[in-house]
């Protein structure tokens, strides 16, 4: 039972055409109280490890993000600031339960072949919270991890122009 309450909180309601991942919070996880979303996680969590979430939750049940906003705040600002570039387009969907990804369109031409193009997500993986995989065919390449927003404004231009893995 804890597994189908788990995947009605994650369930995405209309956020298919969102532009930036404010216009995808509409699941339960988003709006219910914080402590109650951080409980119902770890439960589901302590019988599947795998349960899928966003980067921000899992950040927060382990203790390495102070709030849901605060993970809310790093999500804006990416978007902010990527919003204002050519070529970056939101994709509003990743796996179940996530928060969508980034990709530099542009990248996917230097290609010979179908692939994917520069791509952007957010992680709990390290305190940056921001991950970017080169262009590649095939297998992805190992993330860039960035140290932050302003590591990532900083070397946005270089990332930009990465060719193919």
């Amino acid at each position: 039972m804890i597994g189908l309450a788990w995947s009605q909180a994650i369930e995405q309601w209309g956020g298919e055409d969102a532009t930036v991942p404010a216009q995808a919070r509409r699941s339960w996880l988003h709006r219910a109280p914080e402590q109650q979303v951080v409980a119902l996680y770890r439960t589901t969590r302590e019988a599947d490890p795998d349960t899928p979430a966003p980067w921000w939750l899992r950040a927060l049940a382990d203790g390495t993000l102070d709030t849901r906003a605060d993970g809310f705040a790093v999500e804006d600002r990416v978007a902010s600031l990527l919003s204002m570039r050519s070529g970056w387009v939101y994709v509003p969907w990743n796996t179940d339960g996530d928060s969508g990804y980034w990709e530099f369109v542009p990248s996917e031409r230097t290609l010979a072949e179908p692939g994917v193009p520069t791509t952007l997500m957010l992680t709990d993986r390290h305190p940056g919270w921001i991950d970017v995989y080169r262009v590649h065919a095939g297998a992805p390449p190992a993330p860039v991890a960035m140290r932050g927003l302003a590591d990532l404004r900083a070397n946005l231009a270089r990332l930009e122009s990465l060719t193919p893995a």
